[in-house]
């Protein structure tokens, strides 16, 4: 779907997407405006159902989709799967869930949505893409991670167990510190952005600015429709679905295990020599705890 020209009305959409909005009336653009303004609530309708909750006919959503750039309804819905996916908050996901459930039955629940962001990582993530972005890591001048408010804990995961391997990484979780950053990125750099829903703006603004500098720029998020695609060389997606009121992060931290397993495999002879300096320490280091025996 390319977008050649301007939209001629202020209809705004969520970062990342790319409708052809120009292409349509301004009648069939105030038709559809509530659908892209609030994906959630019309996801789940069959075309006959949207076309009535809308006012009009179904052969006009349908010609409405159709310019828009999608080749079937089916396609449409999707779009806005994902296009709620990046509008939703905290609240979405717990209202998802229901008001009132027994706890035994919320965690059974939970249980099973966390079992399904782990069965995402093992059934769709292209291990070749995994494989390339390791190599990536591996070859580069500098490894620079960026990523704010939850998503600091991942990048600090991450740095941690790159470091281990001896990389020249550096991590930026605040939004001073990242625009410094990137400002002095280069090609010889790889700079791994991880942002999730509506994307966080240092590390969107973050990636951008080290994409203009030429630096090689990954995206870790939820979503096609992320603005972080917009920007980034390559991208990964990964679930953060959770009945709670935060956001799942096993899945994410399973693709980091997965990208750090093939760092440190390419980097074996290097790592094996770093763990034989710290062997020592990690037996007989004052950090570790000693019981008398």
């Amino acid at each position: 779907m390319r977008n050649k020209k301007e939209p001629r009305s202020s209809l705004t959409l969520q970062p990342g997407s790319d409708l052809r909005l120009s292409d349509l009336s301004e009648k069939r653009q105030h038709i559809i405006r509530p659908v892209l303004e609030s994906p959630r609530e019309f996801v789940l309708l069959n075309v006959r159902d949207m076309a009535t909750r809308l006012g009009t006919a179904p052969a006009t959503i349908v010609r409405i989709v159709q310019s828009l750039g999608f080749d079937s309804y089916k396609s449409f819905q999707h779009y806005l799967h994902d296009l709620s996916v990046t509008s939703s908050t905290i609240l979405d996901s717990m209202q998802s869930a229901g008001n009132s459930i027994q706890t035994p039955k919320f965690l059974k629940g939970s249980r099973k949505q966390i079992q399904e962001n782990l069965e995402f990582i093992t059934d769709r993530i292209d291990l070749h893409q995994v494989l390339n972005i390791a190599i990536r890591i591996h070859e580069a001048k500098r490894v620079l991670l960026l990523g704010g408010d939850m998503a600091s804990a991942l990048v600090e995961y991450m740095e941690y167990h790159l470091t281990i391997a001896g990389l020249p990484v550096i991590a930026a979780v605040t939004p001073g510190r990242a625009s410094h950053l990137v400002r002095s990125c280069s090609e010889d750099d790889v700079v791994i952005g991880i942002s999730f829903r509506r994307g966080l703006r240092m590390t969107i603004e973050g990636i951008q600015k080290a994409r203009e500098n030429n630096a090689y720029c990954i995206g870790i998020t939820d979503s096609v429709l992320s603005p972080l695609a917009r920007f980034s060389n390559e991208l990964v997606i990964v679930p953060i679905n959770s009945l709670s009121f935060a956001a799942s992060y096993v899945a994410p931290i399973a693709l980091i295990d997965l990208i750090t397993a093939g760092v440190g495999n390419l980097r074996r002879k290097q790592v094996v020599d770093r763990l034989k300096e710290a062997d020592q320490e990690q037996k007989h280091g004052y950090r570790w705890y000693q019981a008398e025996s």
